[in-house]
C-alpha cells in the first residue's frame, strides 16, 4: 500500500515531534499497533461510574438522592476548572475572562434548573426516613463548593455579615476563615455548639482550605477583575457576566436548596432539623448572608435588597 501524501507528511511531523523531545517515533508506532480500539465504556469508566452509587437504605428514592449530588460534584469541578484558567491567564483580556465565566454560569444555570430533581423528584416520606441513616453527613460539607467560593472573592468578602466589619484583607487568613459565614449553619439549633458534621469538615478540609486560601490571595477573579486595565475593565458584557455569577451563586443556587428545605424539612408549620443538624434557616437565606463576589459592581440599594425576588428576574438565568 502506497502512503498518500498526506499521510508522508503527518509521519513526518511526528518524526519531528519525537525527535525533538528525544524519542524513538517506531516504538510509540508499535505501541499504536499493539494498542486496543478505545471504547466509550473505557473512555469514561463506565462502569466504575454506575458502580458509586450505593444507597444505604432499601428506599428506592435515595438512589436518585446520590446520584443527584454526584453530578452536582462533577459540576462543581468543571467550575473549579474553568476558574483556574481565569486566575491562571497572563493576558488579561475580558474576552477570555468573559468566555469563562460564561461558561461558569451555564454550569450554575443547568444545577439550578435540575434541582427541580431534587425538589419534586423524591418522595416526602422517603426521604425523611433514608435521610436518618446519613447522619452527619450533609450536603454542607461540600469541600468544591467552598473552594468555588474561594476562588472568586476575597476572604473578608465571606466573613459573617454580623462580623464583616471588623475584617479586611490585614487580618490573617486564618483568622478570617475561623468568622467565614457558613461556619454559622454548621452550629447546632438547640446547644448552640458546633454540629459533628461541622467538626468533621473543619478536620478533613481546614489545612486544604488555608493553604488554597493563601495561595490565591490577591489572585482571586475579584483581583484578577480589578486588575484588567481600565478598557478591559469596563466591558459590559463581562460585568454582566460577573453579576449573573454573584446572582447565580449567592441568590438563586441558595434559593433552591431553601425550596428543598421547605419542602422536606417543614413539619406541622415547624422546622426540622437539616441531615447533621444544621440551622439551615438562618443558613441558606442569601438576604441574610448577603455574600457578594464583586461587591464594587452593586449599588449600595442593590446589596440592601440582596436575595429579594427581584434579583431573580434581573438577569436571565
Amino acid at each position: 500500500m502506497e502512503l498518500d501524501d498526506k499521510t508522508t507528511d503527518q509521519i513526518a511531523k511526528l518524526s519531528e515531534k519525537f525527535k525533538n523531545s528525544g524519542q524513538d517515533l517506531n516504538a510509540y508506532l508499535d505501541g499504536l499497533l499493539y494498542d486496543r480500539y478505545l471504547t466509550y465504556w473505557d473512555y469514561i469508566h463506565l462502569d466504575t461510574l454506575l458502580s458509586l452509587q450505593n444507597p444505604k437504605t432499601h428506599f428506592p428514592d435515595e438512589l436518585i438522592f446520590i446520584g443527584y449530588h454526584q453530578s452536582t460534584e462533577i459540576y462543581f469541578k468543571l467550575i473549579l476548572h474553568e476558574l483556574k484558567q481565569i486566575i491562571d491567564d497572563r493576558l488579561q483580556t475580558a474576552e477570555f475572562f468573559r468566555k469563562k465565566v460564561e461558561r461558569v454560569n451555564r454550569y450554575f444555570r443547568i444545577l439550578i434548573d435540575s434541582f427541580d430533581v431534587m425538589i419534586m423528584g423524591m418522595e416526602r416520606d422517603q426521604f425523611l426516613k433514608f435521610r436518618m441513616s446519613l447522619l452527619p453527613a450533609s450536603g454542607f460539607q461540600s469541600a468544591q463548593f467552598r473552594m468555588i467560593e474561594f476562588h472568586c472573592t476575597p476572604l473578608e468578602n465571606l466573613i459573617h455579615p454580623d462580623r464583616r466589619s471588623k475584617y479586611s484583607s490585614e487580618n490573617s487568613v486564618e483568622e478570617m476563615f475561623e468568622n467565614l459565614y457558613w461556619k454559622s449553619g454548621g452550629i447546632d439549633m438547640d446547644t448552640k455548639e458546633k454540629t459533628l458534621t461541622l467538626k468533621q469538615f473543619e478536620y478533613r478540609y481546614t489545612p486544604r482550605f488555608i493553604r488554597t486560601a493563601k495561595e490565591l490571595l490577591n489572585n482571586t477573579l475579584f483581583h484578577k477583575y480589578e486588575q484588567l486595565d481600565a478598557s478591559e475593565k469596563n466591558n459590559e458584557l463581562l460585568i454582566k457576566e460577573l453579576k449573573k455569577l454573584d446572582v447565580n451563586v449567592n441568590v438563586n443556587w441558595l434559593l433552591m436548596h431553601m425550596g428543598a428545605a421547605h419542602r422536606y424539612l417543614r413539619q406541622e408549620g415547624k422546622a426540622v432539623k437539616a441531615t447533621g443538624g444544621t440551622n439551615w434557616k438562618q443558613f441558606l437565606p442569601p438576604s441574610f448572608q448577603k455574600v457578594h463576589f464583586f461587591p464594587n459592581l452593586w449599588s449600595q440599594t442593590e446589596k440592601e435588597n440582596w436575595g429579594k425576588e427581584w434579583v431573580t428576574h434581573t438577569f436571565n438565568t
